[in-house]
């Protein structure tokens, strides 16, 4: 598993031994999805406000991904009340509602 998130979300799951990659920028953000792309991850957590900064890149890889399986997770500020929930991403995706 990957966290990527601001340093207070990577510290956070650092403590139950998850690795994370600290971005604050667009730049910082893409190359954190090339290592997770690129490694051995299974899943990636991507905080929602960091999610903003690569929206349409974001979104594929959400949408698109097989493995590693990308999941935006609220960050310190609480879930963003524009973002679909989880369950309606997977509804979405492969049309089954939980």
């Amino acid at each position: 598993m990957l966290v990527i998130g601001n340093q207070s979300v990577v510290w956070g799951f650092a403590l139950v031994g998850v690795h994370g990659v600290v971005a604050t920028t667009a730049h910082e953000l893409n190359e954190a999805l090339d290592e997770a792309l690129n490694g051995d991850y299974d899943v990636v957590l991507v905080t929602e406000d960091v999610a903003q900064l690569a929206r349409d890149r974001i979104d594929h890889l959400v949408a698109r991904s097989a493995m590693p399986l990308f999941v935006e997770i609220p960050g310190p500020e609480g879930p963003r009340p524009d973002r679909p929930s989880l369950s309606e991403l997977i509804r979405q995706t492969i049309g089954v509602k939980i």
